[in-house]
C-alpha cells in the first residue's frame, strides 16, 4: 500500500494547483488542475540555462509579429511571447488551464489590459494553432479598471481570474462581472521578495470568507487561494475550492508521510458572516472604492499597490 503523503491528503479536499511553470514540477508531483505563474515566477524560470534558446527564439518571434501589435515594444512583447512558450511548455503536463498575466503596470487602466489580454490570446494561437482557448485564463490585478477589462472579456469568451485579492469588496465585485477565478492573497507580495519579512495581517479568514459567500450566491467565479507561506497555512485553507502551491512547499508536502495535525477553518464550526446577497458595486463606482480603500484602515490598497 503506498504511503499517503501531505499532498495526498491535501487533495482529499481540496484542487491543488502548481504556481509555478517549471514543467518539471508538474511531471514530478502532479496531476494538477491548474497552473498559474505571474511575471516573477516567468522571470525565475526564464533565468535558467536551459531556457536559453526559448528566450532566443521568443524575440524572434516578436520581431516578426510586431507588425500586429502597435504600441509595443519588441522587449515588451518578447516578455509576452516566452511567458506563452512557457505555459504551453507545461499544459500538457495539467488537466486544466494555463494562467498568464497581463503586464501589471496596465493595471489602472481597462483599455490597456483588454488590449494585453486579447494579444496573450492570440500569441497562444500563434505559436500553438489549435490550442483550446477555453484552457487560457488572463490573470489581471484586482483593481476597479482590471475588473472592468474582466466584464469584457468574459463577456468575450475569454476566461479571466482577478488576482491580488485583499478585500471582501474585490471579491463581490469580481463575482459581478463574471470573473471565472479570483486568487485572494494570504500574503502580501512583499513575502516573497524581503527576506524576513512576515506579514502581520494573514488573510487565511478571508478566504474562507469569499468562499462561503460564492457558495452562498450561487457564483459560477471560483476561489484560488494564492500567496502561500508555509505548510501550515496550506491546511488551515484545506477544503477551499482551489489551492495553488509554489515548488518548495510541493516538495515538503509530498516528502511527509502524513498532513500535519493542523485543523482546517472550514472545520473549526466558527460562525461566519457573508455579506448580504444583494451588495453590488458594479454600478458604483464611488462606492466600490470607498469601501476598498477603507477596508484595514487602507492596509489593503498599500497592499494592492504593491503589484
Amino acid at each position: 500500500m503506498a504511503v499517503q503523503t501531505g499532498l495526498d491528503v491535501l487533495r482529499t479536499r481540496t484542487i491543488v494547483d502548481c504556481d509555478t511553470l517549471d514543467e518539471q514540477v508538474a511531471k514530478k508531483l502532479g496531476p494538477f488542475q491548474d497552473c498559474t505563474s505571474n511575471q516573477a515566477i516567468a522571470y525565475s524560470e526564464l533565468c535558467k540555462p536551459e531556457h536559453a534558446e526559448l528566450i532566443v527564439a521568443s524575440v524572434a518571434d516578436a520581431r516578426s509579429l510586431l507588425s500586429r501589435f502597435p504600441n509595443i515594444s519588441v522587449e515588451e512583447l518578447a516578455v509576452e511571447v516566452a511567458m506563452v512558450r512557457l505555459a504551453l511548455k507545461i499544459a500538457p503536463h495539467i488537466r486544466g488551464n494555463v494562467h498568464v498575466q497581463t503586464n501589471p503596470y496596465y493595471s489602472y487602466s481597462t483599455e490597456k489590459t483588454i488590449e494585453n489580454a486579447l494579444r496573450i490570446v492570440r500569441i497562444f494561437q500563434h505559436l500553438h494553432h489549435g490550442f483550446e482557448q477555453s484552457r487560457i485564463c488572463i490573470k489581471i490585478p484586482g483593481t476597479w479598471e482590471g475588473m472592468m477589462a474582466c466584464r469584457t472579456l468574459e463577456q468575450a469568451g475569454v476566461r479571466t481570474l482577478a488576482t491580488t485579492l485583499f478585500t471582501m469588496t474585490q471579491a463581490v465585485l469580481a463575482a459581478e462581472v463574471g470573473c471565472t477565478y479570483v486568487a485572494p492573497y494570504v500574503n502580501q507580495l512583499r513575502v516573497h521578495f524581503e527576506p524576513g519579512f512576515t506579514d502581520p495581517n494573514k488573510l487565511l479568514p478571508l478566504c474562507v470568507l469569499i468562499q462561503k459567500y460564492y457558495e452562498s450566491i450561487e457564483a459560477k467565479t471560483q476561489v484560488i487561494v494564492a500567496s502561500l507561506a508555509s505548510v501550515y497555512e496550506i491546511f488551515a485553507l484545506a477544503g477551499e475550492r482551489h489551492i495553488t502551491v509554489p515548488p518548495g512547499l510541493l516538495e515538503e508536502l509530498s516528502r511527509s508521510a502524513t498532513a500535519p495535525g493542523m485543523q482546517s477553518l472550514f472545520d473549526a464550526n466558527v460562525p461566519v458572516v457573508v455579506p448580504p446577497s444583494n451588495l453590488s458595486y458594479v454600478n458604483d463606482e464611488p462606492a466600490y472604492r470607498i469601501a476598498f480603500t477603507r477596508d484595514l484602515h487602507g492596509a489593503s490598497e498599500e497592499k494592492l499597490i504593491q503589484v
